[in-house]
């Protein structure tokens, strides 16, 4: 396996780049140091990282591989998981890593209920005071807790994605803006863009 230390130093860096701490982006380097250690780094699109969330991890796991959306090689799957698939170009290997939800067992159900609070209103400074710690305490457990005992991995059951390609772009028939061609909508034998399209469809 590949040789890999991410240090106080990296993951401050991490932080600087995502602009906070919490818990997530915890999962995230640290699904990001088991993906170094047994995938690699990503110099261009070599290696390939699926992500099936869009959570705050997802910043610490393109910081640390080098997997990017602007490079094709950092894939959105929208299925709500605390789950990540690394695949490597040159041997095929491929590892899911999927979060064990025990890590988020003490104190994860009052955090549940304070994050409910944040978002439908706010907190009172106690409550507030108690979620920071709860995140705190839970980042900190992520942080110090042996690999195993974040995740479990898993062989994928999906096949390596292709590499990104470079496609034409046309121009939407309703609002003459240029799309790739790949992401085009046929309708009456016109050219749309998803939004225009998705426009059309509401109105009949």
């Amino acid at each position: 396996m590949n040789s890999v230390e991410i240090d106080s130093d990296l993951v401050q860096r991490t932080i600087d780049f995502h602009g906070h701490w919490c818990p997530g982006l915890a999962i995230g380097i640290r699904a990001a140091e088991l993906a170094l250690k047994e995938i690699g780094k990503a110099s261009d699109e070599e290696i390939v990282a699926v992500v099936e969330t869009d959570m705050c991890g997802v910043d610490a796991i393109q910081y640390l591989t080098g997997c990017t959306l602007g490079k094709g090689n950092l894939i959105h799957k929208d299925y709500g998981k605390n789950a990540f698939t690394f695949y490597r170009r040159r041997d095929n290997k491929a590892v899911r890593l999927v979060t064990r939800r025990e890590i988020f067992a003490k104190g994860g159900p009052l955090l549940t209920e304070l994050n409910r609070k944040v978002q439908e209103g706010g907190l009172t400074s106690e409550e507030e005071q108690k979620w920071k710690e709860i995140r705190d305490d839970i980042a900190k457990r992520i942080m110090e807790a042996d690999l195993s005992e974040i995740f479990e991995l898993k062989t994928p059951s999906h096949p390596m994605p292709k590499k990104a390609r470079m496609v034409s772009s046309l121009l939407c028939e309703s609002c003459g803006e240029g799309v790739m061609e790949t992401r085009t909508r046929r309708l009456g034998g016109k050219t749309y863009c998803i939004p225009c399209f998705d426009a059309l469809e509401k109105r009949f």
